[in-house]
């Protein structure tokens, strides 16, 4: 059976608003509703993280709902939530447009929400109590950062060409990791070309079909920017079964283990480590947090610092 704490949401959520008021004290039903769980396994790593750290918890309840990529199924699990009256919802959107009504919804239900990994659209922001996850944008910064650095070592930075492969588009992560490098290189290395950007969709087989398409059409590419190493690595396998893999630079974001085991090898050059655990978390101690009232920012970022070949000694391979 469901615990619920004795507190409605929207009793809670009031009480939240008036000047020194208290908050309950749980139990709290925390519902869930993910992204696209089977599509890689940084999310299914999340998920089992997620569902962990709340069966140690005693004073939590969960109902964990994955949308399965679907933006339509993903408002329909919101609406269900709220039906069900939870104490606090956490989203990873589908969608970063899509799903701001539905989390509006929510709101005004008096059921606070916390967004998980990947941002909604700023237009929702009145609707979210915090958001829970990296920095997206210093995430894409920093890969520029490793990307320009390695080719200045290399000698090459005066004349470098690349290729970018990002994620689903409409995706908030996708769109601020894009954002982020795209704008930081030309900071760091002015004079190193962009050729082309195309979606990867965060899947390994299309990003290898996408950049077997770039070979095609670009004689000299000198390096591959993905928005995480799964699509990183799909790039990589194109570039090795074309025979050029040893001329490209390769930086991800988000290290996964195929990305951490190529840059052991020494086949690609760095990306962003970032933990699915911690990120699963982080979420759910951010929801607890709001519950109880406590002083949470509204971005809650978690550091994800550079890895490349030179410092990987110091990071353990990822899990997922």
């Amino acid at each position: 059976m469901k615990i619920r704490k004795t507190l409605s949401a929207t009793t809670a959520v009031a009480a939240m608003l008036g000047a020194g008021a208290a908050f309950a004290q749980g139990p709290y039903t925390i519902g869930i509703t993910q992204n696209n769980v089977g599509v890689d396994s940084y999310q299914t790593t999340y998920e089992k993280a997620f569902i962990a750290a709340a069966e140690k918890n005693e004073n939590v309840e969960t109902v964990v709902l994955d949308a399965g990529g679907d933006v339509a199924r993903q408002i329909a699990q919101m609406q269900d939530l709220i039906q069900q009256e939870v104490d606090a919802i956490i989203i990873w959107p589908t969608n970063g447009k899509a799903v701001i009504p539905a989390v509006r919804e929510a709101h005004q239900a008096g059921i606070p929400v916390v967004v998980t990994n990947s941002n909604i659209a700023e237009e929702g922001f009145d609707f979210v109590s915090s958001f829970s996850g990296p920095d997206n944008i210093t995430q894409g910064a920093r890969a520029a950062e490793i990307m320009c650095d390695r080719f200045k070592d290399l000698g090459i930075a005066g004349e470098a060409q690349i290729v970018e492969i990002t994620g689903q588009p409409g995706y908030t992560t996708a769109i601020e990791r894009s954002k982020g490098f795209t704008d930081r290189l030309p900071e760091v290395c002015p004079d190193v070309t962009l050729l082309e950007s195309q979606p990867g969709d965060w899947s390994r087989e299309k990003s290898q079909k996408v950049m077997e398409a770039f070979l095609v059409k670009y004689d000299d590419i000198d390096g591959v920017y993905a928005g995480d190493d799964n699509m990183g690595v799909g790039a990589l396998n194109a570039a090795k079964a074309a025979g050029r893999a040893e001329d490209i630079t390769f930086v991800g974001a988000t290290n996964f283990a195929v990305g951490y085991e190529a840059m052991e090898r020494g086949e690609y050059w760095g990306s962003i480590y970032q933990s699915p655990v911690d990120d699963a978390e982080a979420a759910l101690q951010t929801a607890i947090d709001v519950l109880e009232g406590k002083d949470v920012p509204f971005l809650n970022y978690f550091d994800t610092p550079k890895i490349t070949q030179e410092n990987m000694d110091q990071f353990t391979k990822p899990v997922f």
